[in-house]
C-alpha cells in the first residue's frame, strides 16, 4: 500500500489541519543515524524534536544519550520532568532561568550550559551561585580561508584556537562555583549543508570541496583544542557534528559524541546528502478547500516557513500526492496556499494533502500534537511543547 493512502485510512476520523509521525520511518531513521555513530553515543536534539513523550522514545533506544536543548527554561522544565544530562547548546542572558538553576540542586546537577566568553561567565556570577554550575565551552567550527576573505559555517563563538580556548578555560577554573565539563563545535557548514543540491553539479562540486577542506582543516583545529582545554579540565564529553556529519564526525578521536536530531524525522533540507537516505516519518496534512482551475487546488494554511537563509528551500513540500508545486505569484499562504500540476485534477474539497516540512521541529511550533501512525492505524497522540503550553523561542 502506498504512503499516502495508509495515512488518509489511518488518520480517516481526524480533521485537518494535523501532523502525524510514523512510528516506522522514525524506527528505521534512528537505527541508521545509530549505524553511522560506530558505536559513539548520539545526544538527542530537542529543537529538533519538540514532544517529551517522543524524546522519551528516542531516549530509549539503543545508541543515544542525552539532550542537546536550546534554552536554558526548555532544560529547567525537561529536568523537572526526569529527563537527565541536558546540555544547553546555546548561551543564555535570562537572569530568572540562571537563578532557578543554581537554586535547585537537582537541576544543577544534570544541566550544563553552555558559554563562549568572559562576559557570559560575568554575566553568571551576577546572578549569584547556590549549587555549582556545570559548564561548557563552545568552540567556532567554521571554515576559514584565503586570509579570512571566505567563511563557511554558522556565526557563533568567537574562541577559535587553541590558546583562545585554553585561557578561557582558565577564567572558568578561576571563578568559584563553575566547574567546565565539556566542549561543543558544531561544523554547520558540513553537517547542515547538503552536498547534493539537486540540479546544478557545479555547485555540489564546490560544497564537497570546501567540506573535504573544511574536515581536514578541522579534525587538527579541534584536536589541538581538545588537549589543550584537557590541560586545564576533566572534560566529561566533547560533543560536535550534526545529521548530516554524524558517520565523519565520530571519526576524529577527540569527539566522545555527536549531537543530532533532525535524521529522526528526516525532513525535506536533509534529502540532499549522499552519505545516508532516511525515510520521511513527519509530516503534516492539510485540507483542500478551493479549486481556482482545472489544474489548480487550494489548501487551508501552509506558510510554515523554516528558519534560515530565506528562498525555496525553507518551504515546506507538498509531498503526496507527488507532483504538486507552488503557485509562483503566491507560494505557501499564511490562510491558503494554491497547489499546481496535473495531480491536481484528481483531487476534491476535503481531501488531503500531505505536506512535509523543510526543517524537523519546527513543524511541532505548529501543532498541538503528533498524531501516531502504526501501519494503518493512529495508535496514539502525543502533545508537542506547544501542545503542553510551551513555547520556548
Amino acid at each position: 500500500m502506498d504512503d499516502r493512502l495508509r495515512y488518509d485510512r489511518a488518520t480517516a476520523a481526524l480533521e485537518p489541519p494535523f501532523a502525524i509521525l510514523d512510528l516506522a520511518a522514525l524506527r528505521a531513521n534512528a537505527a541508521d543515524m545509530v549505524r553511522r555513530a560506530g558505536g559513539k553515543p548520539i545526544r538527542v536534539a530537542s529543537k529538533s524534536v519538540r514532544s517529551r513523550q517522543v524524546l522519551e522514545t528516542v531516549l530509549a533506544m539503543d545508541g543515544f544519550r542525552g539532550i542537546m536543548a536550546f534554552t536554558l527554561p526548555e532544560a529547567l522544565w525537561l529536568a523537572s520532568h526526569g529527563f537527565t544530562d541536558i546540555l544547553v547548546a546555546y548561551p543564555t542572558a535570562d537572569r530568572a532561568a540562571l537563578a532557578a538553576l543554581t537554586a535547585d540542586p537537582v537541576a544543577a546537577r544534570e544541566i550544563t550550559v553552555t558559554v563562549d566568553s568572559p562576559e557570559h561567565l560575568d554575566f553568571i556570577a551576577d546572578v549569584g551561585i547556590q549549587h555549582e554550575i556545570r559548564i561548557c565551552l563552545d568552540i567556532d567550527a567554521g571554515y576559514v580561508a584565503f586570509g579570512g576573505k571566505f567563511r563557511a559555517g554558522a556565526l557563533r563563538s568567537p574562541v577559535r584556537e587553541p590558546e583562545e580556548a585554553a585561557d578561557l578555560a582558565a577564567d572558568i577554573a578561576k571563578r568559584p562555583g563553575l566547574r567546565l565539563v565539556g566542549l561543543l563545535a558544531y561544523e554547520a557548514q558540513i553537517a547542515g549543508v547538503g552536498d547534493d543540491p539537486p540540479g546544478n553539479a557545479m555547485l555540489a562540486r564546490a560544497i564537497r570541496a570546501m567540506q573535504a577542506r573544511s574536515r581536514r582543516e578541522l579534525i587538527s583545529r579541534r584536536g589541538r583544542i581538545v588537549n589543550a582545554v584537557r590541560q586545564l579540565a576533566d572534560l566529561e564529553f566533547v560533543n560536535g557534528g550534526g545529521t548530516g556529519s554524524i558517520e565523519k564526525t565520530v571519526r576524529e578521536k577527540a569527539v566522545t559524541e555527536v549531537g543530532a536530531g533532525s535524521g529522526l524525522f528526516h525532513p525535506r533540507l536533509f534529502d540532499f546528502y549522499r552519505g545516508f537516505t532516511g525515510r520521511p516519518a513527519a509530516l503534516f496534512a492539510l485540507p483542500v478547500v478551493r479549486r481556482p482551475g482545472v489544474d489548480c487546488v487550494t489548501v487551508l494554511g501552509g506558510g510554515y516557513l523554516a528558519s534560515g537563509a530565506p528562498g525555496p528551500t525553507r518551504l515546506p513540500q507538498p509531498y503526496l500526492p507527488a507532483g504538486l508545486r507552488y503557485s509562483p505569484d503566491e507560494g505557501a499562504g499564511e490562510v491558503q496556499t494554491p497547489l499546481l500540476g496535473q495531480a491536481a485534477q484528481d483531487l476534491r474539497i476535503g481531501d488531503r494533502v500531505w505536506f512535509r516540512h523543510a526543517k524537523a521541529g519546527e513543524m511541532c511550533e505548529r501543532f498541538d500534537a503528533l498524531h501516531l501512525v502504526e501501519g494503518e492505524e493512529v495508535v496514539d497522540r502525543v502533545p508537542t511543547y506547544r501542545g503542553e503550553g510551551r513555547t520556548f523561542l
